[in-house]
Formats: structure tokens, C-alpha cells, sequence
């Protein structure tokens, strides 16, 4: 039966089963943006604000933004390495079974041959259509495709109102939006989204949203289709709209696809809910996606002082993520040149390795009556809450499932381990206990209080070691 613009027909939309098996994949910030390298991808919102680090390194950099404008910077994004099929060779050798680009940015710069503008890679900078090359590439390597967008957000990113700043000019309306801002309309800060105070999008800027959105629907057949937070500044007869329109379209052509949102911008089991930075730290009802990045520098594209997380860290957030039934989605941020930057490089190899020994306790499970047990767990949940890395103890694991096996990852290494969470299981219910890429056999007992397992002599891992338990059926 076709969706209908409306909340009562969209919310019988369920997640895919290859998401549900899937766990884990990549999406890139790379656009004009990476060109400076300096503060992340809100630096050509920032380099306009007189004070802030960003107008200093530009006027310095640069030169003073009303002689060289964001603009500007185009003809130097050549993406002269750009390898489309050297990314999916390094994605899927990390384990993610989908990927894809943001394919706009709030800066304006579509990352393909859009129609509804002459501002994007296929007819300037790289002049070539990035999504569309990456499209071919993914897919080629048996990766699911995502393609993110952020172009609504370009309504509020520039300041118009300044007339000084080529940001004014209509000759690149097309780029930085239609002038509609008055003298003195506040500013806005990555951590101040003040949009209720802004004027909300045009009829112009809300029609531009649906045809691009629909380009790439049409075009690119996205599996996934992941939306920032300005959607919720999208009027909602036009986010019912575009979502009816993606669903139907996925099943004209017998694929099955997820749109994901944030915060309170789709109604609740029509789309499925993306955290940002953040996650749950208990199991939940509903399935869930966050949106993190390799970096731990406060940047989401490349910038020339990166620094990067560890690999035990992002094991751990993929852990945690599916034994509370959700899913990772993570950042990598190429060099405006188009490469993936060793450490990058690093990172994802060291996830393929552990995946490689362990996926069988990540893709195809599901969520067990448990998530987790042991005294370490994060504080704060939501957006944001990422926090700093937890210090586990040989009591903290996390759980997932696959029929009647259940697996149990360590968090920290002991000789013995007592998993409490087991004290239910029947007596003699247990017929195996082992731990992935590892030979050992491994003794073990079950107890009133729990299941005891005894650590085999040598490690198959340097972190999150999973134990496999397998049960006797009925």
C-alpha cells in the first residue's frame, strides 16, 4: 500500500533488516570547507564574524573576507587525489557495510550535478559529481549507499545583512541563499541555534530543499538518507511529502530504505532517530542511530592540528551502541586534496581487525534481554554526551544475540570473569562457553550467582574480547 503525506500511514515504516544486520557504517565531511583545514565546517560561517578565531586566521590567512570570500576558496578545492574507489577498498576493509558523502553541506555546495544550481563539484572546483562517483564505488564493493544533507541550513548560515561581505551579493545567491536577513539579526554559533529568533525559510528556499532532496532520491536510490537538524526548520507538509515521496520511490523499485532525523523534526516511528555525538546508556525500545566522528579534535572535516581517537574507543562506542540496540554511523574527514589521512587509515584498519576476529558478535545480532552489567556506565545520554573515555573493569560487559547464542564482550581483561546477568539460565543450559580468536577451551561453570569462565592464557585482541555462549535447545 503507497505512504501518504501523513503521520498515521509514514509511522508503519520499519527498519531494514540490512541495517538491522549491518551495525555500523561511514559517511565523509568533505566539501569546500576543507580547504582552510582551520576549526571545522563551520568555518565559512565563522570567517564572516569579526572576533572570532576563524576571521582572524582568514584575515591573516587570506585576507581581509570582503576581498576574499568563501567563494573563493572553490578553485582551490581541485580534489586532484580524489580516488573514489581507493575510499570503498578503505571502508569496507574497516567493516562498514554502508557509506556515503554528505552531498551538501550548509555552506551551499552541492556535491553533485544538481540541477537547481550551477554552485556544486561537477561544474566547479573538482568539476566532477562526487556522489555520483562514490554511488558507483560503494555499491561496487557491496556496501550499501547513504547520502546526508545539510543544505537547509543554508538559509541561516551567512551573514546577508553585512554588506560589505560578498555573502550580500545577488550574484551568489545561489551559494549563500537569498538575501532576507535585516541589520542586526543575530548571530548564530555551532552551540547556539538560536533559529527561532530568524525568519523561517521562504517559499523559494523550502522549494530549492524538496528538489534537491528529490535529485537525489531519483538519482542516487539512497538506502539511507540522514538529515541534520535544520529539517525541523522545514515547513511539515514538506517533510511529509518528501518522506512519502522516498518510501514510495524505494518500493517502486523493491528496495527497502530508513530516513533518519534528529530531535522532534519527524514523528516517532516514521523515520528512525539519529544522536548526535552522543548515544543511549540503557537498552531501548526502538532502534537508533548515532553520528560520531574519528576525530577528537571538535572538528567533523579535516583541519591541519587533527587529533584522533583511539581504536579501543571506537570499538567500544560500537559496542555500546548495538547491545542498546543501536547502530554507528561514523565520520571520517578526507584532505581537500581527496585523501584519506593515515591515522584515519589507522583507525578504520584497526576496526576491520577486530571486527575481522569479532563481527560475529556485531553484524546479524540482536539485542539480548540485557545490555550491559558491571558499575561502569556513562552518566549523561542524548546529544552531545559523548563525554570522555569510560575506565571498564573486569565486571562490565556488554550484551548482544544470534538465536540461542549469547554474546558477552569484556570490557577489561581478568584471568576469571563472573557474568551475573546469566544467574537465570536454566542449570546445564549452557553447553559452550569460548571466546572469538581464540583456540583455547575454555572451563566454566554455572552458579547461582552467575556464569564463571575462566580467560584463555593469551589474548586474541588487545581490547573488547567477546565470549561466545552457547546454549542447549529445547
Amino acid at each position: 500500500m503507497p505512504y501518504t503525506p501523513d503521520w498515521k500511514s509514514l509511522i508503519r515504516k520499519e527498519t531494514p533488516e540490512w541495517l538491522k544486520d549491518a551495525k555500523f557504517g561511514i559517511y565523509t565531511h568533505w566539501g569546500v570547507y576543507t580547504v582552510p583545514g582551520y576549526i571545522g565546517c563551520w568555518y565559512p560561517h565563522q570567517m564572516y564574524r569579526k572576533g572570532s578565531p576563524q576571521y582572524e586566521h582568514h584575515k591573516k590567512t587570506y585576507g581581509d573576507p570582503s576581498v576574499f570570500g568563501y567563494k573563493d576558496f572553490i578553485p582551490m578545492f581541485t580534489a586532484e587525489k580524489f580516488d573514489p574507489d581507493e575510499w570503498a577498498e578503505i571502508f569496507a576493509a574497516s567493516g562498514a557495510k554502508f557509506a556515503g558523502p554528505v552531498a551538501e553541506h550548509h555552506d551551499g555546495f552541492a556535491m553533485w550535478d544538481t540541477a537547481c544550481s550551477e554552485w556544486n563539484a561537477a561544474r566547479m572546483g573538482p568539476r566532477r559529481d562526487i556522489v555520483a562517483a562514490l554511488e558507483k564505488s560503494y555499491r561496487a564493493r557491496g556496501m550499501k549507499f547513504m547520502a546526508a544533507l545539510h543544505h537547509i541550513e543554508n538559509w541561516f548560515f551567512y551573514p546577508h545583512w553585512v554588506k560589505e561581505y560578498d555573502t550580500s551579493d545577488p550574484r551568489y545567491a545561489g551559494l549563500y541563499g537569498d538575501s532576507h536577513d535585516a541589520e542586526g539579526s543575530p548571530w548564530l554559533s555551532e552551540s547556539n541555534f538560536d533559529l527561532d529568533s530568524q525568519a523561517k525559510p521562504s517559499q523559494k528556499a523550502l522549494d530549492t530543499w524538496f528538489d534537491k532532496t528529490k535529485e537525489v532520491i531519483d538519482r542516487f536510490s539512497p538506502d539511507l538518507l540522514w538529515f541534520d537538524f535544520g529539517l525541523r526548520y522545514v515547513r511539515e507538509d514538506y517533510r511529509l511529502n518528501m518522506l512519502s515521496y522516498y518510501y514510495n520511490q524505494a518500493e517502486k523499485k523493491g528496495q527497502d530504505v530508513i530516513l533518519t532525523y534528529k530531535g522532534n523534526d519527524m514523528a516517532a516511528g516514521s523515520a528512525m532517530i539519529d544522536v548526535e555525538l552522543g548515544g543511549f546508556n540503557r537498552l531501548m525500545y526502538s532502534d537508533w542511530i548515532t553520528d560520531t566522528t574519528l576525530d577528537d579534535s571538535g572538528s567533523w572535516n579535516w583541519i591541519r592540528q587533527m587529533a584522533y581517537k583511539t581504536p579501543e574507543k571506537l570499538v567500544q562506542y560500537l559496542v555500546n551502541n548495538v547491545s542498546r540496540n543501536g547502530y554507528l554511523l561514523l565520520n571520517v574527514g578526507p584532505t581537500p586534496e581527496g585523501e584519506i589521512p593515515a591515522e584515519a587509515k589507522y583507525l578504520l584498519g584497526e576496526m576491520g581487525k577486530w571486527l575481522a576476529v569479532n563481527g560475529e558478535a556485531i553484524y546479524g545480532t540482536r539485542p539480548w534481554l540485557y545490555a550491559e552489567e558491571g558499575p561502569t556506565r556513562a552518566e549523561k545520554e542524548g546529544d552531545f554526551a559523548e563525554g570522555k573515555a569510560e575506565r571498564f573493569t573486569p565486571a562490565d560487559f556488554r550484551y548482544t544475540a544470534a538465536g540461542s547464542t549469547i554474546y558477552a564482550v569484556a570490557l577489561a581483561w581478568s584471568d576469571e570473569y563472573k557474568l551475573t546477568r546469566l544467574k537465570h539460565l536454566y542449570p546445564g543450559e549452557v553447553s559452550r562457553v569460548s571466546m572469538l580468536g581464540s583456540p583455547e577451551k575454555l572451563e566454566f561453570r554455572q552458579t547461582h550467582d552467575g556464569l564463571r569462565v575462566s580467560a584463555p592464557q593469551r589474548k586474541p585482541g588487545d581490547y573488547a574480547w567477546v565470549f561466545k555462549i552457547e546454549r542447549r535447545a529445547r
